[in-house]
């Protein structure tokens, strides 16, 4: 075995990291999964148009809101877990 010089006992710089607020934070996740958020909004819209549907008293209608709302959600479901998986791989890169 050869020995050679120690390795130095300086300790390594520590990452800086910036302060993000909710803005940032949140056009930066929108960049990295854009279906969470179109999710969210189609879910809004549907759940809406289904309430004012019920409230008008058209209840064909507002039950048929009240099934798309609940694909629109599965759909936002499926986009959150698909991007936990992508930025998952992506750190395992």
């Amino acid at each position: 075995m050869a020995a050679g010089p120690p390795p130095p006992l300086e300790p390594s710089p520590l990452p800086v990291f910036t302060e993000e607020g909710f803005g940032d934070k949140f056009l930066r996740k929108t960049r990295e999964n854009p279906l969470v958020p179109l999710g969210c909004l189609c879910t809004l819209g549907v759940l809406t148009y289904g309430l004012i549907s019920f409230q008008r008293g058209n209840t064909r209608r507002s039950q048929l809101m009240m099934r798309a709302r609940i694909l629109a959600q599965g759909f936002t479901f499926a986009a959150l877990l698909g991007g936990m998986v992508v930025t998952a791989m992506k750190s395992r890169k």
